[in-house]
């Protein structure tokens, strides 16, 4: 049994090797063509507006609004009736024929 087991190891590390081995030089010849043609490659083309980098370029205004503009204070306040407080968000009555 172990040496059947042996035998199985054996087969699937043989297996397992030529896969890598192809793989790696795969992979490396991939990385070697990648940087062969690296130098092969156009420049990039030229920005169509003004040069960004430019210090006298025109810009639009900036305008400043502020992000807490609308808050309001919610800080505990002294209990009050559950129903008074319906009341005032409720609304109001139909007026009945």
């Amino acid at each position: 049994m172990l040496a059947q087991l042996g035998a199985i190891l054996a087969a699937v590390r043989s297996v397992v090797e030529k896969l890598f081995g192809n793989r790696f030089r795969t992979i490396a010849g991939t990385a070697a063509t990648a940087l062969a043609l690296g130098g092969c490659v156009q420049t990039a083309v030229p920005l169509a507006g003004a040069d960004p980098t430019d210090p006298n370029a025109r810009v639009a205004a900036v305008g400043y609004r502020s992000t807490v503009a609308p808050y309001t204070s919610l800080r505990p306040t002294a209990p009050s009736s559950w129903r008074e407080q319906n009341d005032r968000v409720a609304p109001a009555p139909k007026s009945g024929r």
